[in-house]
């Protein structure tokens, strides 16, 4: 198994990534407009999320529309909504199954039920970054299309915001936390199925009395 200090910096990057994740999901600015106009009363910048919609106004007021509706929504948000849901779960469960099974914790039993706990909490986080990555990745791909499409007006183009990003990189924490979790667990097997135990084999005492036997009858 890899020493302590390899798993807690994989577990701080975990928590990181659990941070991220939970963030860019309640963000609302997963794509932003900013539209500056010439009157004080028009919106400077509208930022779309996957659960609510907000605006900016240059008087300073701040307001947000929640999305009642799933159906109505796109088909890209409707699945960011999921994935990122679930990579927030995953993600939670990978922190409590791998604190259970780090080397420098007390929990977990022995050596075996610890490598295995950490496997488990490694896999959690690995399909938490997969999970978060295919979300960020569809949605950065419809604002960049809708973005070089020339029949949209410019009024209507977007950027992707900071939750876009903030996904991006929570998605690599998670990923690269899964994968330090999972090798060490395979270290540890490989170096028991390379290097097996010697095993060594003693005559028993019944073998030992039937050769002094045998022995005499040739005396």
């Amino acid at each position: 198994m890899a020493s302590a200090s390899l798993q807690f910096f994989a577990f701080i990057l975990a928590l990181f990534g659990v941070f991220g994740d939970i963030t860019a999901t309640l963000l609302p600015n997963w794509k932003v407009n900013a539209d500056v106009g010439s009157n004080i009363i028009t919106a400077i910048t509208q930022m779309q999320g996957l659960w609510m919609d907000c605006t900016w106004y240059s008087t300073g007021m701040f307001s947000c529309t929640l999305k009642y509706s799933v159906l109505s929504l796109p088909v890209y948000i409707q699945a960011a909504r999921t994935t990122m849901v679930l990579s927030c779960i995953l993600s939670a469960f990978g922190i409590c199954i791998t604190t259970v099974g780090m080397k420098c914790t007390k929990l977990g039993g022995d050596t075996d039920s610890k490598s295995h706990a950490c496997f488990a909490g490694g896999v959690c986080f690995i399909l938490a970054g997969i999970f978060g990555l295919v979300p960020t990745s569809w949605y950065t791909r419809e604002i960049i299309s809708n973005f070089l499409d020339q029949t949209v007006p410019e009024s209507s183009k977007h950027e992707p915001g900071g939750a876009v990003y903030t996904g991006f990189i929570s998605a690599g924490f998670l990923l690269i936390a899964g994968v330090i979790f999972c090798t060490s667990c395979f270290k540890k097997q490989q170096g028991a199925w390379i290097y097996p135990p010697k095993q060594h084999h003693f005559p028993s005492a019944e073998q030992d009395s039937n050769a002094g036997y045998n022995l005499k009858d040739y005396v």
